[in-house]
């Protein structure tokens, strides 16, 4: 498997600026992260620097790569070219980089659209991106401190952000999601008991 120093070197080219700049917040984020909830740290910061490495690259590269990445791929997300990254994201690493953790392949693939049955790698990843450095969104800064809180009501809270976001856009909801914030839902019905 490559090393984190030729990650960075690919990342460079690959990448914008700017996105090589979230890429390693991603990283450092998602080690606070894994050392606060208990997952690998350094799973965490490689699976943090490449989770967006096939985002610019044209989407119907993206789009094949996606369809082959052996880790699913729905009907929903092939409607929206914006979610293509991840899985390409988890082809990319596993079959150009050597990448062979399954959850660290799982944690790329998704974590721009999460699933019912995450690993705590997969969420510190999701919650990585979200509240990255330089994300500047309103409240980031409550969804950064429950982040590190709470990792559980973290994932309800995201997912219910992300999920109303599609939903005033119009836009599809891929059954990963929904069943990703079902998961969340019930768990806080539960503490609620």
């Amino acid at each position: 498997m490559i090393d984190t120093e030729e990650i960075k070197e690919i990342l460079k080219i690959r990448l914008s600026k700017r996105r090589l700049i979230h890429s390693l917040n991603v990283a450092d984020m998602a080690v606070r992260l894994a050392q606060r909830h208990g997952a690998d740290k350094d799973k965490a910061y490689l699976a943090g620097l490449v989770h967006d490495i096939c985002k610019e690259i044209p989407h119907e590269e993206q789009l094949i790569m996606a369809k082959n990445c052996g880790r699913g791929f729905t009907h929903e997300e092939e409607l929206i070219p914006a979610l293509y990254h991840g899985p390409a994201g988890a082809y990319y690493a596993q079959y150009v980089l050597g990448i062979e953790d399954d959850d660290i392949l799982d944690a790329i693939r998704y974590h721009t659209i999460a699933r019912g049955e995450m690993s705590r790698l997969e969420e510190v990843i999701y919650l990585a991106d979200l509240t990255s450095a330089e994300r500047s969104y309103k409240d980031v800064d409550k969804m950064r401190e429950l982040a590190l809180e709470d990792i559980d009501r973290a994932m309800y809270e995201a997912l219910k952000f992300q999920i109303g976001d599609v939903l005033k856009k119009g836009s599809v909801i891929p059954f990963p999601s929904a069943a990703a914030y079902d998961r969340y839902v019930a768990l806080r019905m539960k503490d609620d008991r």
